[in-house]
């Protein structure tokens, strides 16, 4: 797609190696972090067991000195680390964050719950890596080596502290276990809210005229209602676990004074060792606390690590294209079904025309007959099934992505104007767009003189879902985006739905136009004004065709059917198609 400029598996490659060579960086720091942790106890050590036995203020001094040297080291190195984690953090979602974009685009793809994983996995795995619980992750593994340089005090010393880890070890498991369910629950419910929420605000109108506010307001309060009656209940758990650890730590570590007292009395430890057990324990447990409390935090960067790698491994590969010239505007279908993303019925069977450069072809048919269908099917969105669709003498597949919507003008039933200018949107929010290209195509839709009418013009800044514009004259802006750039193909889809008189007329001369460039133009539509330019007609019924030809033709013998089954008196040909 537009932003994957590589392929998503090769970067993903590289994003991996990258963090790789930055998280073995990261684990060298921790282990000079945690060999200076031994500062502390090393210090209470020697203050309790030589400078009080001797009352040296020059060794006292000395060894304050040097205390403090080894703590600005420390806090520096962990400073360092700490910086290399946002880095390597950042660097992994820079690299990805394209691919990310294009997955949440991906075409037929659910929204909401079942989505691909989008930006907002990556933002979620970036925010976990760069976290303090991350740096706890490289702590841990030298808990053990804490641990072991306590029972070299004394055994039961260290007994004591394995109990400890033990027992924090067994928390953070019991918390994951208790909690899972209900954050997925939590999420759930958030996510439907936030649904309906973004829906009422792009239908806010249409809300109040229909009176539906107050019926989903009632929805929106309730799932909200029971989404925070859910996430009070999980917060209650995970603070209780929380708590739980740290007066589990606090108490061990007051246990391992009183115990190392008492083998102090006993003459089978020193002082100094009772007071360095009990800092290297709280040493040994912090990480352990701090992942535990943040353990919310590490599973969703982990569960958005693993849904982004798996969506990015099977991404299909960006085919070996050969740039082909620009056709010219003649498309040919033989035969084309196409299923629907999801779908096992097909909304197309078989079905065959052709266009030549210069031509119209109009798509007529009940709702429901295929239309909008085959519109998605010639711009690429929904592959062909069985048969195929040419655009020139290529199929349709043989173009990339981004160069294929370069030569097609689209527009669908309901047009989206993005969060820029009127100009910006018009180019189809190109980097550098083309200016004269601009109100080339602004001209060719008739909308040029209303956006000079506005008091900032073309600068004028849009917002979704269009404001400050009216529902016409977002179509035109969508028409005139469609024209940008001179398409080969020009594909509408029920273009004069929201057009008054003057901008139905301004879709016919955008058609001649079109036409008269060489260019074809595909019109799906229900009222007779919008398929006056087209040469030809095609009518679906249940996604096949049911008459094919000249314009007049088509609609000719349509009448007629139609007083043949209804028996209605003769009259002009015609009628609504």
């Amino acid at each position: 797609m537009a932003l994957a400029r590589t392929s998503a598996r090769a970067d993903l490659g590289r994003a991996r190696r990258g963090v790789m060579r930055g998280l073995l960086a990261v684990a060298i720091f921790s282990a000079v972090v945690n060999l200076l942790m031994f500062t502390g106890p090393l210090y209470m050590l020697q203050v309790y067991d030589r400078v009080l036995g001797s009352g040296s203020v020059e060794t006292l001094v000395a060894l304050s000195a040097l205390a403090l040297f080894l703590y600005g080291a420390m806090g520096l190195i962990d400073a360092l680390r700490a910086r290399a984690l946002a880095r390597i953090a950042a660097s992994f979602q820079a690299r990805l964050d394209p691919h990310a974009f294009d997955i949440s685009l991906t075409p037929g793809a659910p929204r909401g719950p079942g989505a691909p994983p989008g930006p907002e996995a990556l933002s979620a795995l970036t925010r976990g890596l760069s976290s303090t619980a991350a740096a706890s992750v490289f702590d841990i593994p030298w808990t053990p080596f804490f641990l072991l340089v306590i029972a070299l005090f004394h055994p039961a010393l260290g007994l004591l502290a394995l109990a400890g880890g033990a027992a924090l070890i067994l928390i953070a498991l019991a918390q994951r276990l208790l909690t899972l369910r209900r954050e997925e629950a939590v999420a759930g419910l958030q996510a439907r809210a936030q649904r309906i929420e973004q829906q009422s605000r792009m239908e806010a109108e249409a809300l109040s005229a229909l009176g539906m506010r107050a019926g989903l307001a009632a929805r929106w309060q309730a799932l909200r209602e029971a989404g925070l009656d859910d996430h009070v209940r999980l917060a209650d758990r995970v603070g209780g676990f929380t708590a739980l650890a740290r007066a589990i730590r606090l108490l061990l570590q007051s246990a391992m004074l009183g115990l190392g007292a008492y083998l102090a009395i006993a003459g089978l430890v020193s002082p100094g060792a009772m007071i360095a057990a009990s800092i290297l324990l709280g040493r040994a447990l912090a990480p352990i606390e701090t992942v535990i409390g943040q353990w919310r935090l590490l599973a969703g960067a982990l569960t958005a690590w693993k849904s982004l790698a798996g969506a990015l491994e099977h991404s299909a590969e960006p085919p070996e294209l050969l740039a082909l010239p620009r056709p010219e505007g003649r498309l040919e279908v033989q035969g084309l079904t196409v299923l629907p993303p999801g779908q096992a019925v097909p909304a197309l069977r078989g079905v065959s025309f052709s266009l030549a450069p210069g031509e119209a072809l109009g798509i007529i048919g009940p709702s429901g007959a295929g239309k909008s269908s085959l519109a998605r099917a010639l711009t690429g969105l929904w592959p062909a099934r069985l048969g195929e669709i040419r655009l020139g003498a290529a199929k349709l597949d043989r173009y990339p992505p981004e160069r294929l919507g370069r030569l097609l003008g689209y527009l669908p039933q309901r047009v989206a104007l993005f969060d820029g200018t009127l100009a910006e949107n018009i180019a189809r929010m190109e980097p550098d767009p083309d200016p004269e290209a601009v109100l080339r195509a602004a001209q060719a839709a008739g909308v040029h003189e209303m956006i000079l009418a506005l008091p900032e013009g073309y600068d004028t800044h849009v917002t979704a879902p269009g404001a400050p514009l009216s529902g016409g004259q977002i179509q035109r802006v969508g028409l005139a985006r469609a024209l940008y750039g001179d398409p080969v193909l020009l594909i509408l889809d029920e273009p004069d739905a929201h057009l008054d008189h003057p901008g139905g007329a301004a879709l016919n001369t955008a058609i001649r136009a079109v036409k008269a460039m060489g260019g074809a133009a595909v019109v799906m539509a229900h009222r007779p004004a919008a398929i006056a330019e087209c040469d030809h007609l095609l009518m679906l019924e249940n996604g096949q065709r049911a008459a094919y030809g000249p314009r007049e033709d088509v609609l000719r013998a349509r009448v007629a059917n139609h007083r043949s089954i209804t028996g209605a008196p003769a009259g002009e040909p015609g009628g609504a198609p």
